[in-house]
């Protein structure tokens, strides 16, 4: 049985949160604040199969909830849920490590349709397996980088070794670039391939993470040798490019 923690200061939202994912077959534990849904983590590495996450909470915002989860744990997947829409907003819980954003007010059949693809997604690589998908080296090295598709992790060493975690999202979007090294893939068939269909995302979504994802991996990010910008287009890897 997956476990969700829904944190969600407005109690009358945690419980009808809490009734259908429970209707859905999810053991469900509610947080209505930061500390508190940080609490389970101090007993247990992997505590929750997923969180959905409000951003405006009492006394410690979501934003800082979710860094505090993503460094005990980036793996598991998050869902914003919040009343904030503005783009700014939306990059700074990219940025914190969520994986999927949704606005209020949702409809409820879009929130268990996501939570269904994020857990279906989170359940094919569990954590410190060393399983991967078939379609991708468990481990693939290029430049001094390794990425570690079960772990999340990418670990570059040009004369000092630096570690970075991933969100599930940007795993599964670096695993498709070098699933694709040397294509040029459009915004939009990134889009299809990457995200989930009904996620409330967009190209600009793309841009972002290609952003984050330069800056784990290229020596210098404002100029990038490995992933680099198609005009017009979109984004092409390449894991050994002519000097």
């Amino acid at each position: 049985m997956a476990r969700i923690l829904v944190v969600e200061d407005e109690e009358s939202l945690a419980r009808g949160l809490k009734f259908n994912f429970q209707q859905e077959g999810y053991e469900v534990t509610v947080a209505g604040d930061g500390p508190a849904a940080l609490k389970p983590y101090e007993a247990d590495d992997h505590p929750f199969d997923l969180i959905v996450l409000d951003l405006m909470l009492p006394g410690m915002s979501g934003y800082d909830v979710c860094r505090a989860i993503r460094a005990k744990d980036d793996w598991v997947p998050i869902l914003i849920m919040t009343a904030r829409t503005l783009s700014e907003d939306k990059i700074q819980a990219f940025d914190a490590g969520t994986d999927q954003y949704v606005t209020k007010p949702f409809a409820l059949a879009e929130v268990l349709a996501r939570v269904r693809n994020l857990l279906a997604r989170r359940s094919a690589v569990p954590p410190d397996s060393g399983k991967a998908k078939p379609s991708a080296p468990a481990v693939y090295r290029f430049d001094g980088v390794v990425i570690d598709f079960a772990r999340f992790t990418v670990t570059v060493d040009r004369g000092e070794a630096v570690k970075h975690e991933m969100t599930t999202l940007e795993a599964q979007f670096l695993r498709y670039l070098v699933e694709h090294e040397g294509t040029v893939l459009a915004r939009q068939d990134i889009l299809n391939d990457v995200w989930p269909a009904d996620a409330d995302v967009t190209q600009r979504t793309i841009d972002n993470f290609v952003l984050r994802l330069r800056r784990m991996i290229e020596p210098d990010p404002a100029n990038p040798r490995f992933l680099l910008s198609v005009r017009g287009t979109g984004y092409r890897f390449i894991a050994t490019p002519a000097d």
